[in-house]
């Protein structure tokens, strides 16, 4: 008999690489000469992510800054939410908060049903439990062809795949 081979579609991040990502973009920002004197700085705000400078260019290179030091460790930016994305006055000051995504919201979870249904090979199924989508399928090809799918399907989130039986 052939079991079940399956695994599960999940958006997690790792935190620690996050947490080091943003210790490198800090201490570039105290290092460059770009960004002497104008107050720059990005740390941690409970769970948000807070850039300050004082004017908007600046705070949205800092955002680059940190975008860049995510994608050196390995995180999508599809992780990272910054809102509207543009910088709000604080007084004499400059802020831009942003906040990462993790798990998948039900919409999101909904799509990649509906995706794998409609363009996956037929015997998969598919199983939204809480915030991850359980994939399965006699055949481990048509796991790989489903894998191969949603890589390239343009959804809103940073998708992983675990549990791989």
């Amino acid at each position: 008999m052939a079991s079940e081979s399956s695994f599960d579609v999940v958006s997690k991040v790792d935190r620690q690489e996050v947490d080091n990502a943003l210790n490198q973009a800090s201490k570039e920002i105290a290092q460059r000469y770009d960004f002497k004197n104008v107050g720059a700085s990005v740390a941690w705000s409970g769970d948000k992510i807070v850039m300050i400078a004082n004017s908007e260019e600046r705070v949205l290179a800092v955002l680059d800054v940190l975008q860049t030091k995510l994608i050196k460790r390995g995180i999508s930016l599809k992780a990272l939410d910054t809102g509207e994305g543009t910088p709000k006055a604080s007084g004499k000051e400059y802020r831009l908060e942003a906040v990462l995504k993790e798990g998948l919201d039900s919409e999101t979870a909904k799509k990649i049903g509906k995706l794998i249904r409609d363009e996956g090979p037929k015997g998969v199924k598919s199983q939204i439990t809480g915030d991850e989508v359980r994939v399965s399928a006699k055949s481990r090809d048509d796991l790989q062809e489903v894998i191969a799918l949603l890589k390239g399907a343009d959804l809103d989130a940073a998708l992983q795949f675990t549990n791989y039986r």
